[in-house]
């Protein structure tokens, strides 16, 4: 068994540690939300497009966060975080391109936002 991936989930998390090398893979980056709507059809899916400063414009991501949106309009202008490198999945029909950043469930979610405002595109270190 790998000593850094051993059994031991006391992380807090349950899932297996991994290494700097593996996290740093992760493109993390602020995006600014342009728009944001119900993907029809579903309870659970918002359609959001966001500026990441990137030169073939605001990318497509799909994200399960209905439930705790009561409006998606109040989404659009807000920077939020993203992890920007993953491989694009269909869902629903609809390409996403990119994850959203958010904590908790129920009562306790929340996004994950800068404290101040930083231009689109900013990544994470």
């Amino acid at each position: 068994m790998d000593p850094v991936r051993n059994a031991d989930s006391s992380n807090g998390a349950g899932k297996p540690r991994i290494s700097i090398e593996e996290f740093s893979s992760i493109e993390v980056k602020i995006g600014l939300v342009r728009s944001a709507e119900r993907v029809p059809d579903t309870d659970k899916l918002l359609k959001l497009l966001v500026d990441f400063n990137e030169e073939a414009g605001p990318r497509q991501i799909i994200s399960g966060i209905a439930s705790y949106v009561s409006e998606p309009a109040m989404l659009v202008g807000r920077q939020l975080a993203f992890a920007t490198n993953l491989e694009p999945r269909t869902i629903r029909g609809l390409e996403s391109n990119g994850m959203l950043f958010a904590v908790g469930s129920g009562e306790t979610f929340a996004f994950l936002t800068p404290d101040r405002e930083v231009p689109p595109g900013t990544s994470a270190h």
